[in-house]
């Protein structure tokens, strides 16, 4: 990808990727607009490198459902971490991506493309931010991020 097509982010020695053609939610999701008010969401690559190693996808919703944003839609499990996965934002969760429910490694190794994991048709303005927001966001979360994992190390 070029500079113009997207953004890197340096998370310690690891710089991440993301691309400019897409939205971001603040919970580390990127969004695709797929049709109108219809998104493509998976794990931004900041999600991906904390967590490290994505291996165990499970959701306790199903295809279709009428989602508030910030609800529980399933959880996540990584080398580094178990953690639980949240809607994006409100709207009505149309379809889960079954390769990256079989194959979560898909995350992994291709997290802007068949590592997406759910579509979503967003119910009202969605909270998604443009690349330079997004951008903004990762500052205040790295700093947050680098704050837990430093008291992580000395407990």
């Amino acid at each position: 990808m070029s500079e113009a097509d997207a953004f890197e982010f340096a998370m310690g020695e690891f710089t991440a990727t993301f691309p400019r053609d897409r939205r971001y939610a603040t919970n580390h999701m990127w969004a695709a607009e797929v049709s109108p008010k219809r998104f493509r969401f998976g794990l931004t690559a900041y999600a991906v490198r904390l967590l490290q190693d994505v291996y165990f996808l499970d959701w306790i919703v199903e295809a279709p459902t009428t989602i508030a944003a910030r609800s529980q839609i399933g959880s996540i499990e990584s080398k580094k971490a178990e953690s639980d996965l949240y809607a994006p934002v409100p709207g009505q969760l149309t379809l889960i991506n079954d390769a990256v429910l079989a194959d979560p490694s898909l995350i992994n190794s291709d997290p802007y493309g068949d590592g997406w994991m759910v579509e979503m048709e967003a119910s009202d303005d969605s909270p998604l931010l443009d690349p330079d927001g997004y951008a903004q966001h990762l500052i205040k979360a790295w700093d947050v991020a680098q704050k837990t994992i430093k008291g992580q190390a000395n407990t």
